[in-house]
């Protein structure tokens, strides 16, 4: 097995470093268009050592599918809503691909959707805490689309303190001053920025709920499983792959409104047991249940019996 990425990827198979480190950490990195470029070069050199080849780098693993002989499965991380898609995914239409919701597939149903593959967690990353504590918590980016804004929202109308874990991308830094910055001086409200997965363990854990009160088409929402790990409910707008992910009143509470959130919290959670949502976590977010879905797809395409639609 070889994985083509970043120099300071952590792995047990044979990494071919593109560069130091990841492109998100990397403050010289203006353009990443480029270093992919090159990562699609570097798999092709090797091509024929393998008997297929996965990407996870959106559009740019068609050009190489197109090129190589060795099937190539492509599962698709991001929005598909795009302006654009249509044309690009019509003009590669032979390649399979893989969606990590159902409802990520909605924009291009015509697609060559091979399988649905959930995320997963290793079972040890996180543990569960069914004491849980007194606030909330939003793990996640800080942008328009995530809605910073309305779970800070959602925090001071039910009156429980929020912590607030999350990065600031170059592209939201306008965003963030503008609009995010002057909600963060409310004393219900505490900032702490990006954090790592013990620390991660530590503050979702101790948490009373986890809001995700996103408003735009998540294609998973990686965060949400996180929670559910630690036994802590997800408290989630409805949008996207919201339905998918949040078995509703096992693993947490989904809403259209604000007040349905801030009704969920305080007349709900009351019941909510932490040991089932971690219990449900283990049969359906596991990384195991994650490899052996993605194997599956391997054996359909190495042994033909997945048919490509080409029309």
């Amino acid at each position: 097995m070889v994985l083509f990425a970043s120099g300071d990827s952590e792995t047990s198979a044979e990494l071919v470093p593109i560069c130091e480190t990841a492109l998100r950490l990397e403050k010289r990195c203006v353009d990443p268009v480029s270093l992919h470029f090159l990562q699609m070069e570097e798999v092709l050199k090797r091509q024929d050592e393998f008997d297929i080849i996965h990407t996870h780098v959106d559009c740019f693993g068609f050009a190489l599918a197109r090129r190589t002989a060795v099937p190539v499965v492509s599962t698709l991380h991001g929005r598909l809503d795009l302006w654009g898609y249509p044309s690009v995914f019509r003009e590669y239409r032979e390649i399979p691909l893989v969606s990590i919701s159902n409802a990520q597939r909605s924009p291009l149903p015509f697609a060559n959707w091979a399988a649905t593959v959930y995320h997963g967690l290793p079972g040890e990353l996180y543990n569960l805490n069914e004491d849980g504590g007194d606030y909330l918590v939003f793990v996640g980016r800080v942008s328009p689309e995530k809605r910073v804004d309305s779970a800070i929202e959602i925090a001071v109308k039910a009156g429980i303190p929020l912590k607030i874990a999350a990065k600031v991308d170059k592209a939201d830094a306008e965003y963030f001053e503008a609009m995010i910055r002057p909600l963060l001086k409310h004393p219900l409200v505490e900032f702490l920025g990006e954090i790592n997965d013990e620390e991660k363990n530590e503050l979702l854990g101790s948490a009373l709920a986890f809001l995700h009160p996103v408003d735009w088409p998540e294609p998973f929402g990686l965060a949400m499983i996180e929670a559910m790990a630690c036994g802590t409910p997800v408290i989630a707008r409805r949008r996207g792959s919201i339905p998918e992910v949040v078995d509703h009143g096992i693993t947490g509470f989904i809403f259209e409104e604000d007040k349905e959130a801030v009704f969920s919290i305080k007349n709900l959670l009351g019941n909510f047991s932490r040991r089932a949502c971690r219990e449900h976590f283990e049969k359906r977010f596991l990384a195991s249940r994650m490899a052996d879905d993605y194997l599956g797809v391997y054996v359909r395409l190495l042994s033909g019996k997945y048919e490509q639609k080409v029309a």
